[in-house]
C-alpha cells in the first residue's frame, strides 16, 4: 500500500530524491533491515574522495556559461576554421563540443549558444530546417570529452578510474564529430558565399583574445596525465584558473555576481548528490536480495551471445535516454546494469563510453527528447519540426554508436597505450 503511495506521488511529480529516498526507506523496512543504513550510505557517498571534483567542475562550467567565452570561442573558431567548406557549420559543431563538455549540460550550450549560432548559420545561407538540426544534434555533443560531468558521474557510480575514462572517451567522441563534420561539409546553401579569407592580425587578435581560455584543456588534461595532480586536484585548479580568468582578468562577471553563480551551481550538485544518495541506498538493497543476479540469470535464459546483449541494451538505453536526463538516468538504471554486463564480460570503461553515447544520442531522439523541447523553446519552433531537423545527424550518430559498441578498441586504445 505505501509502496503503491509512492508511485501516486512520483506521477503527481514529487521530486525525484524523495520518490527514491522513500523506495529505499520501504525496501529496508518490509525485509526489516535497519532503516539507519541510509543514512550510513549518505555518509559514505560524501566521503567518496572522487566526488568533490563535481561541484568543483559544475562551478567552473557555470563560470564560463554565464561570461562570454561562448563568444570568444565562436569567433576564434570562425577565423580558423572557415576556410572549410560548411565552415560556419563545422565551426558550430566544434565550439558546442568542446562547451558542452567543460559545462557538462547540452541545454546550457543551446542556450548560450544557440542564439549565436543559429540567426549567423541562416544569414551564411543555410537552410533553416539543417541549422535547427545541427545546433539541437551538437548541443550534447561533447559529453564523451573530459572533463565531462558524465563521465565523472560514471566513474564514482561504478567504481571505474575517472582519468582511464576521460581517454576513453576521446576517440568515440572524435568519430561522432568527424561524422557530423562530414555530413555538414557536403550541405548544399541556398547562395554561395565567397570566402574571405582572415588576415593575420585578425588571427592573432582572435588568439590574444581568447588566450586565458586556451589552455584550459591542457591544465585539465596535461595536469592528470603528466601526474602532477589527480581528478580531484585538477578540478580545483580548473575552477580556480576560471574564476581568476573570467573575474579579474576578463571582469566578465563582477564581485556581485558571484553568490548567484555559486548557489546556481550548488543547487545543480546538491540535485545530483541527494538524488544519488537515495539510488544508492536503493541499489544497497537490490544487491542485498540479490535482484540484479536474478535478473542476470533470466536474461542469461534467454540472451546467450554478448554481441545481442550489447544490442539490446543499446535500444534500453535509447529509449532511457529520450525519456530521463543524463544524470537521472545514470543513478537510476546504472548501478542495475554494471553487474548484468560484468556477467557477459563487458569492459567497464567500454560500458561506460557505450551507455554515455546512448544517453547522448536520446537527448535528440523523439519523441521526448530534452533538446528537442529545449530547441523548440529556445527557438520558438514545434517540436515536430525539430524531430524532421534532427533525422540526418541523428542517423549518422547511431551508425557511430554501433561502431563504438562493436569496435571496443575504439575506446580502450588510448587507455591501453
Amino acid at each position: 500500500m505505501l509502496k503503491l503511495i509512492t508511485l501516486i506521488l512520483a506521477l503527481l511529480g514529487t521530486p525525484l530524491f524523495i520518490v527514491i529516498s522513500a523506495l529505499a526507506l520501504l525496501s529496508f523496512h518490509s525485509v526489516d533491515i535497519d532503516i539507519s543504513v541510509v543514512i550510513i550510505e549518505m555518509s559514505r557517498l560524501a566521503e567518496t574522495p572522487m566526488l568533490l571534483s563535481l561541484p568543483l567542475f559544475i562551478f567552473a562550467g557555470t563560470l564560463l556559461a554565464e561570461s562570454n567565452t561562448p563568444k570568444r570561442l565562436l569567433n576564434l573558431s570562425h577565423l580558423l576554421l572557415s576556410w572549410m567548406p560548411g565552415g560556419l557549420a563545422v565551426v558550430s559543431l566544434v565550439v558546442c563540443a568542446v562547451f558542452t563538455a567543460f559545462t557538462g549540460a547540452s541545454g546550457v550550450t543551446i542556450f548560450a549558444l544557440g542564439g549565436l549560432l543559429f540567426p549567423a548559420l541562416v544569414k551564411d545561407h543555410y537552410s533553416e530546417r539543417f541549422s535547427l538540426g545541427l545546433i539541437t544534434t551538437s548541443g550534447s555533443l561533447g559529453l564523451l570529452f573530459p572533463p565531462s560531468l558524465p563521465l565523472i558521474l560514471y566513474g564514482v557510480i561504478s567504481g571505474t578510474r575517472i582519468d582511464h575514462l576521460f581517454l576513453a572517451g576521446i576517440l568515440p567522441g572524435i568519430l561522432m564529430l568527424v561524422l557530423l563534420i562530414a555530413y555538414s561539409m557536403t550541405r548544399p546553401r541556398t547562395k554561395r558565399k565567397n570566402y574571405i579569407r582572415p588576415s593575420r592580425t585578425d588571427i592573432l587578435a582572435g588568439l590574444k583574445e581568447s588566450a586565458w581560455e586556451l589552455p584550459l584543456p591542457i591544465i585539465v588534461l596535461g595536469g592528470i596525465y603528466g601526474g602532477i595532480f589527480v581528478v580531484g586536484e585538477a578540478a580545483a585548479v580548473t575552477a580556480l584558473y576560471v574564476l581568476i580568468v573570467e573575474v579579474l582578468i576578463y571582469r566578465d562577471i563582477s564581485w556581485r555576481e558571484l553568490p548567484a553563480i555559486m548557489t546556481k551551481s550548488m543547487m545543480l550538485f546538491g540535485g545530483i548528490l541527494v538524488v544519488l544518495a537515495a539510488s544508492m541506498a536503493t541499489t544497497n538493497f537490490l544487491v542485498d536480495q540479490e535482484v540484479p543476479m536474478r535478473l542476470f540469470d533470466l536474461i542469461r535464459s534467454h540472451i546467450t551471445s554478448k554481441y545481442t546483449f550489447l544490442l539490446l541494451l543499446n535500444l534500453f538505453l535509447l529509449i532511457v535516454g529520450s525519456m530521463l536526463d543524463i544524470f537521472s538516468a545514470l543513478v537510476l538504471i546504472l548501478p542495475l546494469i554494471v553487474p548484468i554486463a560484468e556477467g557477459y564480460d563487458v569492459n567497464m570503461i567500454h560500458l561506460g563510453i557505450i551507455f554515455l553515447t546512448n544517453l547522448q544520442i536520446g537527448y535528440c531522439t523523439p519523441p521526448v527528447g530534452l533538446n528537442l523541447f529545449l530547441a523548440s523553446y529556445r527557438f520558438d519552433k514545434p517540436v515536430v519540426e525539430l524531430y524532421r531537423a534532427t533525422l540526418p545527424f541523428l542517423a549518422l550518430l547511431l551508425v557511430a554508436l554501433l561502431i563504438i559498441t562493436y569496435f571496443p578498441a575504439l575506446s580502450l586504445f588510448l587507455v591501453n597505450l
